[in-house]
């Protein structure tokens, strides 16, 4: 007896029969099991028949597939490959034309199959295509048929595209060349070559000398999908075969013939939606394209390149009005250029170019911060003037910024990315302009100043700004704008509150799907991380900070510390010299019990904004607060340095006064906690000893000749 698991049931079909319900013994041979079935239909020679799925991709069942058959599979008894293919190839040579359309009609159903393909080309059918459409006598219904069927045939990989003639190939050309032909013809004859432009670089280069370039782009726009999509993909894998240099010279033949224009109007504006195919050989095109920007992103600045440098000074003298430098002396106009270029931006002001090592982004950066220059000068010059001239450690610094800037849109564009396989993410906007990295950094690197301007940053929140730009980009890019401008409109309305509302809303949305047990977890987790950063504002204000005082004159002039004693009774406070280190408490004259402070006031309700009122900047209301203390209610006013030291200090001094934290520090901070300690607690730690004290840090070794060096292969 056949174990169980050997034993398949299912159910076979003929036409003008009754189905068979059998238990397929899989260890019998497939002969023997036809055999059977033809004996219970009383069907004599069971070598003409064979079984295939019913359903769905109706495949031949062989000894090598056998085993995929699931119980429950519904099979048809119908002829065997072999006898089908013998029966067609007759069919097709026959002087009927009806006829040979039917069987030529049949088999490109047929040819799907591998076992049918085999057949067929064992009997040298695919031979027989090639000489009809080598001679071209058929109608254009055959000729479709015929195509279809050898397409299929080939598919399979039994025979090689590099066997066929030359005088094939050249048919095939001229059925895309042709102004006036059948669409289905010209549809199938684009994919065959695309199957032959990928096999090799011999049949690449034929079809390079036959295909007419020009004839390919007028195919986009037609109105017929298929034939764009077929167009697309003929033109991308000529692209993606083609060399470095053979690419070069096919992109600047197609921006010569404004390909993304036509791509553009007739694909991208539509009336129909673009199908999951023609998005992908648009992505394709999309990182093709932008991939010929790799080699400045890999390029650091060359100090020595003459013209190089000359761009570095020709952004310095667009940004300043100088004096003729010619008169200077030479250490005058160094001691000039490198103020000049600190004021611009750059950490190395004595030799910019070294900001410009880094790659990528390379010399991207270079050509990012030269397109803004000039295509922009006003906003440019504005910029970098703005933030040049200001004396608060708020700056915005262009070259720095730019140079991150650029290195994000690299990495959002995937410059240096090869196309995936099955990527499909393009971006429209792409298709709407020649210089996509450019135009989008001029939008961007306004977006940046007005978002730093937004957060109140400062040199420390650089990356915090840029993340936040980073993802102002990215959720507008992902929107799929079509053209610039709207992208411009978008990006601008998608402010730093519209981000923090975003995020806020994609948490809650996170909270409202986990589980109850996690939401139970995490409710009871938030008293102790609460207390946790209770703590921690409390040590901060032991620890002190410096404050500035605003005189009349509107500029910093005077500064003052204050700090909590370690018992948490009392503030201590006094003036300091602008650059003396942290004073002791014993050094602060001023003093002011915790147990008299009867408020906390902020923004325009401190009594030293309001004595300015209408004169203070929204950032200086915005860092403001003040204490009320004793009977009398005097004050002691506060001006901070940053958002995170008011967020600290107004934290603290709610906690001494028994209040809750309600800073957008706080909630951030607890999000970041909660999210850290429900991820430990939700892992498999069982028998996973977790020691009490972190390990101690090994010795460094005794030389790093084991590190990859990398200069060594960018060379």
């Amino acid at each position: 007896m056949p174990q169980q698991k050997d034993i398949v049931k299912i159910a076979i079909q003929m036409p003008g029969a009754y189905p068979q319900l059998i238990q397929l013994d899989q260890k019998k041979p497939l002969s023997a099991v036809i055999k059977e079935v033809c004996d219970r239909w009383n069907l004599q020679g069971p070598d003409n028949y064979a079984l295939q799925y019913a359903d769905g991709v109706q495949t031949y069942i062989t000894e090598s597939n056998r085993l995929d058959i699931k119980n429950g599979s519904i099979l048809r008894l119908t002829k065997a490959p072999s006898r089908c293919a013998e029966d067609l190839f007759k069919g097709i040579q026959s002087s009927d034309s009806g006829v040979r359309c039917d069987s030529l009609k049949q088999l490109a159903s047929l040819s799907t199959d591998v076992t049918f393909a085999q057949e067929f080309i064992n009997r040298d059918g695919h031979s027989l295509l090639v000489k009809i459409v080598e001679d071209h006598n058929e109608s254009a219904v055959i000729m479709t048929h015929t195509l279809m069927g050898f397409m299929e045939l080939m598919d399979h990989g039994i025979v090689s595209w590099e066997n066929l003639s030359l005088i094939f190939i050249k048919k095939i050309a001229s059925f895309v060349n042709a102004k006036a032909l059948d669409a289905s013809i010209q549809q199938v004859s684009l994919a065959i070559l695309e199957s032959m432009v990928q096999s090799s670089s011999s049949l690449f280069h034929h079809i390079m000398q036959e295909v007419t370039l020009e004839r390919l782009i007028l195919h986009l726009q037609v109105t017929n999908q298929q034939i764009q999509t077929k167009a697309m993909a003929l033109l991308m894998a000529l692209l993606q075969t083609a060399g470095e240099e053979k690419r070069r010279e096919l992109f600047d033949f197609l921006a010569k013939k404004n390909l993304r224009q036509y791509i553009y109007k007739n694909i991208i504006h539509s009336s129909g939606p673009v199908g999951d195919e023609m998005a992908h050989y648009l992505y394709v095109l999309q990182s093709l394209s932008l991939n010929q920007l790799e080699p400045r992103m890999r390029t650091p600045l060359d100090s020595y390149s003459q013209d190089q440098r000359e761009i570095l000074h020709a952004l310095r003298q667009a940004a300043f009005e100088t004096e003729s430098e010619n008169s200077l002396s030479t250490e005058r106009r160094r001691s000039l250029c490198a103020k000049e270029f600190k004021k611009l931006g750059f950490s190395n002001n004595s030799n910019p170019g070294q900001d410009l090592n880094r790659t990528p982004p390379g010399l991207l950066a270079l050509d990012t911060m030269g397109y803004f220059a000039s295509r922009n000068p006003d906003a440019f010059s504005r910029f970098v003037l703005e933030n040049s001239s200001r004396e608060d450690k708020h700056e915005c610094p262009f070259a720095r910024s730019s140079i991150q800037l650029t290195l994000i849109l690299c990495e959002i564009l995937r410059i240096g990315e090869p196309p995936s396989e099955t990527g499909s993410h393009y971006h429209p906007v792409f298709f709407s302009q020649d210089r996509l990295l450019d135009e989008l950094f001029c939008i961007c690197i306004q977006l940046l100043n007005k978002t730093w301007k937004e957060m109140r940053a400062t040199q420390e929140d650089f990356d915090k700004v840029m993340q936040v730009v980073r993802e102002q980009i990215t959720r507008t890019l992902s929107s799929k704008p079509t053209s610039l401008e709207l992208f411009k409109n978008k990006v601008n309305a998608l402010n730093y509150s519209e981000i923090l509302k975003l995020r806020q809303t994609e948490r809650l949305h996170q909270e409202e799907t986990l589980a109850p047990p996690v939401l139970e977890l995490k409710e009871r987790l938030k008293p102790e991380l609460l207390e946790l950063i209770r703590q921690q504002r409390l040590h901060r204000l032991c620890h002190g900070t410096l404050f500035r005082k605003i005189s009349s004159r509107r500029r910093q002039d005077k500064l003052w510390y204050c700090r909590l004693s370690p018992n948490h009774k009392m503030l201590h406070y006094g003036d300091v010299e602008e650059e003396a280190e942290m004073p002791s408490i014993e050094a602060l004259q001023e003093k002011i019990p915790v147990a008299d402070i009867k408020g906390l006031l902020t923004g325009k309700d401190c009594p030293h904004m309001k004595e300015n009122k209408g004169k203070q900047t929204k950032e200086v209301l915005d860092l403001a607060f003040s204490i009320t203390y004793d009977v009398e209610e005097y004050s002691l006013n506060f001006i901070a340095s940053s958002r995170t030291d008011f967020c600290l200090w107004t934290d603290g001094l709610n906690v001494l006064l028994g209040r809750d934290m309600s800073s957008e520090c706080m909630r951030s901070e607890l999000e970041i906690l909660l999210s850290m300690e429900i991820k430990l607690r939700l892992l498999d730690l069982e028998n996973v000893p977790i020691p009490e004290r972190a390990p101690a840090v090994p010795n460094p070794p005794s030389n790093f000749n084991f590190c990859y060096d990398f200069s060594q292969a960018e060379q």
